[in-house]
């Protein structure tokens, strides 16, 4: 483990969704407006995001420029997941299955013409999910972030940050349902609000705690 002294200036930016898809709530944003004020040394920031191709990579920009954070995390719901899912990789492509926010719907369309065609998270994947689990919270990596604007904004921020030059590192945690989005959504995994902050919040002290990723098995069979 690469350890890091905590500086007081050093801020971890949290982001999190608006409610889409006809849903009234998003776990990703309430997530957010759980946590404490500190994590790890490090001041926490939000940001709520607009569930909109484009536009959502605008608001997250702007946040990291208010900000400077040392690192980004950003959250957002997969329905059907029974696990905080820490994203792995990003790809270049938007192909919505629904309509954004604003009704808009990319057809394979490129995140960025310019860009490789995936983006690594620079944050520590498996540290954070041997952290997650450690704390008592289901997790994983996840090696597919989809296609909508999760994705999109994950890809993004990380072209942005890349691009830039910045010292941020940054990543995408996916997130369950809620418990009470599933009451008339038979079979449907769920997680409590609850143990999903206690899960981010250990996630990103071991982001903040691990400069380089620990070794760890994490891949899939499928």
């Amino acid at each position: 483990m690469d350890a890091q002294a905590p500086r007081p200036a050093d801020v971890v930016l949290v982001t999190g969704f608006e409610p889409f898809a006809g849903e009234s709530r998003n776990p990703s944003w309430e997530i957010c407006e759980r946590l404490p004020g500190e994590i790890a040394g490090m001041r926490v920031e939000v940001c709520r995001v607009p569930c909109e191709f484009g536009r959502s990579i605008d608001v997250v920009a702007a946040a990291i420029g208010r900000h400077a954070p040392a690192l980004v995390v950003s959250l957002g719901l997969a329905g059907g997941r029974s696990r905080l899912s820490v994203e792995r990789v990003a790809i270049n492509v938007s192909d919505a299955r629904i309509a954004d926010n604003a009704g808009a719907q990319p057809i394979d369309e490129p995140v960025a013409p310019e860009g490789p065609p995936a983006r690594f998270a620079t944050l520590p994947v498996k540290a954070m999910v041997a952290a997650m689990t450690a704390a008592g919270v289901p997790a994983e990596v996840s090696n597919s972030a989809g296609t909508f604007v999760c994705n999109h904004l994950m890809y993004g921020v990380l072209d942005l940050l890349a691009a830039g030059g910045a010292r941020a590192r940054a990543g995408f945690i996916h997130v369950p349902y809620a418990e009470e989005q599933v009451i008339d959504k038979p079979l449907v995994p769920a997680m409590a609000l609850a143990t999903m902050v206690k899960g981010v919040e250990a996630g990103i002290a071991a982001a903040r705690a691990h400069a380089r990723d620990v070794r760890l098995a994490g891949g899939a069979l499928d």
